[in-house]
């Protein structure tokens, strides 16, 4: 019979964020399992913060401890039934059976504060470090950002941290034990950065997980569950003035919006959508002579936008608006905003390409484009009166389809509805992480095959943005057929 499988640092981490990503990481078939660019991000940002902290090479396994190197990577660390392979060990004075000197962890901390998955991992990296170098660690390093924005936290492993670990290892262990996995978590918008959130829409569309209704969250989950509705058919059968006097308990803004659950429950389960609003929804489209498609890549945090591309699609000269197979041949315009060109030249560009279609309206999808182009104008002087010019141009194909219409989506975002509709991007799996990665490879990578030297990233970044751009079109293409067909 082989030995069991030790518990690890890594399912340990992914316990402490999701019970069942845990035991999916243990028992699923690894082939369901999704590459995710975040993860390829996150480990991106934590090399970038390590070489901040030691710029010369780490040393690497036991005879770079024995050797007392400022930085080590590469070992890894056992105890009674747990393994764990910390990213990095800094050393630290003191006395341990490598020598007159000891080491502590190293941890990367995506986000802007350390969590209680940071701390007992952290705790779980130090208890077997202890044991390796036969002396104590009594704190651990976490860092967070690089270059000169580097942030240190020195983090204390002593008082209650040793009981939690404890407790997390034994619950950890009996949940890797059940015969199937622990059930969904009641908020699933955070599953966008797991490698197994495909398995779990798929588990969660067969079981009509409330999770599933656009709109409804961890804690209106929670309050329907109590209400004995747990399930979106169970929703969609409600009587939305029951329902209303049922929430008003919890507050009269749930109460207010129990009828819109009903109908988007409704919606869903017929798998049809649903007039909202009888009136045009791009009524500005009805004389417009052209549209400008506008749709922009950013690196939030290094709030840089780094991205603004352009579909000019003229209206057609028997006064039809294109296809969308004719949309795919439009000419697409992408602005690069580069530092060392500085943002006065990005927004010359940008009223130069504005006012060469005047009376085109600017589509976009959410409403990033419309804030970060009017802060842009702020901070270059613009007048008020170009910015409520700018402001009046701008139309939120978003804003249009979720007040015109209910959509048999579980998302109003526009890979979801897009996707609906028929729309395909060229690039199979491909997401913003996905482009800020590319961009990241290009923009920092220096010369060769993923840097500055080689165009492909550039070229796969161009190809997301302009798809982008084309879904958006799709989804006012839709619009103007349905408005067309009433």
């Amino acid at each position: 019979m082989p030995a069991p499988i030790p518990l690890n640092d890594r399912l340990l981490r992914s316990w402490l964020r999701c019970k069942r990503r845990a035991w999916l990481d243990r028992h699923a078939d690894p082939d369901l399992r999704l590459w995710t660019a975040h993860r390829e991000l996150q480990l991106d940002e934590q090399r970038r913060s390590f070489s901040t902290l030691f710029p010369q090479r780490p040393g690497r396994g036991e005879a770079a401890a024995l050797a007392g190197a400022p930085a080590v990577v590469g070992l890894r660390l056992r105890g009674a039934g747990v393994e764990a392979h910390p990213p990095l060990l800094q050393r630290v004075p003191g006395s341990s059976r490598w020598g007159e000197h000891g080491y502590r962890p190293v941890m990367f901390r995506p986000g802007r504060r350390t969590t209680r998955e940071h701390r007992v991992v952290l705790a779980l990296w130090g208890r077997l470090l202890a044991e390796e170098q036969q002396a104590a660690v009594r704190s651990g390093l976490v860092l967070s950002g690089s270059g000169r924005a580097l942030q240190q936290e020195t983090l204390t492993l002593g008082g209650s941290l040793p009981q939690q670990l404890d407790e997390a290892l034994q619950r950890l262990a009996t949940d890797l034990e059940r015969p199937t996995p622990p059930p969904l978590v009641a908020d699933r918008k955070k599953c966008v950065l797991c490698s197994w959130k495909a398995c779990c829409d798929q588990a969660a569309a067969e079981e009509g997980h409330l999770s599933e209704v656009s709109g409804i969250g961890a804690k209106r989950r929670d309050m329907l569950l109590e209400l004995g509705i747990d399930r979106l058919e169970a929703l969609a059968q409600a009587q939305p003035e029951a329902l209303s006097q049922s929430l008003l308990v919890y507050g009269e803004q749930h109460a207010e919006i129990a009828g819109q659950l009903v109908t988007q429950a409704q919606v869903q389960h017929r798998g049809e959508p649903l007039r909202r609003d009888p009136a045009a929804a791009l009524p500005e489209l009805e004389t417009a002579p052209g549209v400008l498609i506008y749709d922009i890549e950013s690196d939030p945090d290094a709030r840089d936008d780094f991205l603004h591309g352009f579909v000019r699609l003229p209206r057609n000269p028997d006064g039809h608006w294109p296809a969308l197979s004719e949309a795919a041949q439009a000419p697409y315009h992408p602005m690069l905003a580069l530092w060392e060109h500085g943002e006065e030249r990005l927004w010359l560009r940008l009223q130069r390409l504005l006012a060469a279609y005047p009376g085109w309206p600017v589509l976009h999808y959410g409403e990033t484009e419309l804030l970060a182009l009017v802060k842009l104008a702020q901070r270059q002087g613009a007048r008020e009166r170009e910015i409520q010019a700018l402001r009046e141009r701008m139309l939120d194909v978003h804003q249009r389809l979720r007040r015109h219409w209910w959509m048999p989506t579980n998302s109003y975002g526009l890979k979801a509805v897009a996707s609906w509709m028929g729309f395909a991007w060229r690039q199979k799996g491909v997401d913003g992480a996905r482009a800020l990665l590319w961009w990241r490879r290009w923009r920092l990578g220096g010369q060769g095959p993923a840097g500055r030297g080689s165009r492909q990233n550039l070229r796969r970044i161009f190809r997301y943005n302009h798809d982008d751009a084309l879904a958006t079109w799709a989804v006012a293409a839709w619009l103007l057929h349905q408005d067309r067909q009433d």
